[in-house]
């Protein structure tokens, strides 16, 4: 059985079947065309290059192609990189699926969204629990499936449920250290702050930014959801506006994306949360792939740092 190709090191072979995640066509400084290819299996992504391509090239590898690649690995300023000797498009004919080389959530989409709905319980704010339940349901199909981002973290299919559950778990640990905090608005926080990437982004699959995505972004589109679902459920209050500024906050400052910065305890813990829950995600995922005793390739959302995996259990 071949290796996964995110655990193979420099100077190990490839000749791995594999499915184009992004295609995009690019120019050198010295006006020669190129194609950066984004290649995956189950296991994750690494990027490769098409030297000297021309239009031909770029219908062939297009974005949600599956291909046979021979090649080698090699570091590219600390990152594994693929150097493509042969490539070419692998026939229906042989049995490929697309669901057989695209990652997924490690847990299956219907447990995590079991244990989701447990959180429901704990919100005893009647107006909160209708907006989120109004929204969550509203969403329910996409929620399952959709990833978290298109690249970083959690970018896999169910990544988003993935991530909001285990967000979900840190809120609960982190409410029973601090019971000060209002845990309806957390919980509520947690599984709204998100949603907006089903329209964000285009689904699970070779994921890009739609249309409404680049224009309008995940935050701008969940406010306009939060409004809507109290105006269906006829609910006027302060929760309605708290709930919106946990959206509108949860990146924490407005140089990463937030209109306004966390001005309530619980939008200032949901921002740590988010944080805390999408770098170990990168980091779990980027140490599964290093050798005890050596260190990681570079994680370029984490500062462009490379990380070291003890030798000690």
């Amino acid at each position: 059985m071949l290796a996964a190709i995110t655990t193979l090191q420099p100077g190990e072979a490839v000749d791995h079947t594999l499915f184009i995640k992004q295609s995009t066509k690019s120019v050198t400084t010295a006006g020669k065309p190129f194609m950066t290819l984004i290649l995956q299996d189950k296991s994750g992504d690494i990027e490769a290059k098409l030297w000297d391509t021309n239009e031909e090239h770029e219908r062939t590898y297009a974005a949600e192609t599956i291909v046979h690649v021979s090649g080698e690995i090699h570091d590219y300023r600390g990152k594994n990189q693929l150097r493509i000797k042969a490539i070419r498009v692998v026939g229906p004919e042989e049995g490929i699926s697309i669901s057989d080389l695209v990652p997924s959530s490690s847990v299956p989409k219907e447990e995590l969204y079991d244990e989701l709905t447990q959180f429901f319980f704990e919100i005893r704010n009647a107006n909160i629990a209708r907006i989120t339940r109004y929204i969550m349901k509203e969403f329910k199909e996409d929620i399952l499936v959709f990833p978290a981002a298109t690249k970083n973290h959690h970018d896999y299919i169910s990544g988003l449920l993935d991530h909001m559950v285990s967000m979900l778990r840190l809120g609960k640990a982190i409410c029973d250290l601090y019971p000060t905090l209002n845990r309806d608005l957390l919980y509520a926080g947690i599984m709204l702050h998100d949603i907006g990437k089903v329209r964000e982004l285009s689904g699970p699959i070779a994921t890009t930014y739609t249309v409404e995505g680049n224009l309008l972004g995940h935050i701008s589109i969940m406010v306009t959801e939060v409004a809507k679902a109290a105006a269906s459920l006829n609910i006027e209050g302060e929760e309605v506006m708290l709930l919106q500024h946990l959206v509108l906050s949860h990146h924490g400052q407005e140089e990463w994306g937030s209109p306004k910065r966390p001005m309530i305890q619980e939008a200032e813990i949901l921002h740590y949360i988010d944080n805390i829950d999408a770098k170990m995600n990168m980091l779990t995922r980027v140490l599964n792939k290093t050798q005890p005793g050596q260190f990681s390739e570079r994680v370029f959302a984490l500062d462009n740092r490379a990380f070291y995996k003890p030798t000690i259990d």
